[in-house]
């Protein structure tokens, strides 16, 4: 299966996002951000220009100056072009052979790009944590909340959040600098992170935070 064709969609409005089930806040000294799979080969699925891309790419570009201002550790999960068969594992009996060997498929968009201090993670599986060196560098720095934007939400974003979960780091998903599939997609992957393992919130909500 290769990526689909996503159609437009306008992202979810605050009032289609779920209620937190649990009282966490988001604490720049405890928390990190994790730009998700935001590579041109994931993002080219989506329209080029419009929604639900282009807000969740700006919304994202706020969260990340938010914050570098606030001492966060920025961490961008990215998985490598030209995956051997091995390498690949399972994901290539549901996704094909993935990025290929390119350079700009690779890559990240201006918009949200790197910068100086931030530290990438390179990336297997769905989640960020599976065969990552993330949760120790979480550790290291002191950090035991994890915040995340970028895509696909019902699939990488939400496992992350959920091994977040696991390993009892609170994770917070950025309910309008995530992207999916489809709106449908999108909401079924905030509702169940905000019933089982997250807080779902928005970029405004995140900039209010000090």
């Amino acid at each position: 299966m290769a990526l689909p064709t996503i159609a437009p969609y306008e992202l979810p409005g605050p009032g289609l996002y779920p209620a937190p089930k649990v009282p966490w806040q988001v604490d720049p000294a405890r928390a990190a951000v994790l730009v998700h799979d935001l590579q041109n080969y994931f993002l080219g699925a989506f329209p080029a220009a419009g929604p639900p891309l282009a807000p969740a790419l700006a919304n994202a570009a706020r969260v990340l100056a938010h914050a570098r201002a606030h001492g966060m550790p920025v961490l961008y999960s990215h998985q490598r072009g030209g995956q051997t068969p091995a390498q690949r594992g399972l994901q290539l009996d549901f996704w094909g052979p993935g990025l290929p060997a390119d350079e700009h498929a690779q890559g990240v968009p201006a918009i949200v790009a790197p910068a100086a201090g931030d530290t990438m993670v390179l990336k297997w599986k769905y989640s960020a944590f599976a065969r990552t060196e993330l949760a120790g560098l979480l550790a290291a720095a002191g950090r035991d909340q994890l915040v995340v934007v970028g895509v696909y939400a019902h699939i990488g974003v939400l496992m992350t959040a959920c091994d977040a979960w696991s390993r009892d780091i609170q994770a917070f998903v950025v309910a309008d600098a995530v992207a999916d599939f489809s709106a449908e997609k999108h909401l079924e992957a905030l509702r169940w992170a905000a019933e089982k393992c997250a807080v779902v919130l928005t970029t405004d909500q995140l900039l209010e935070t000090k």
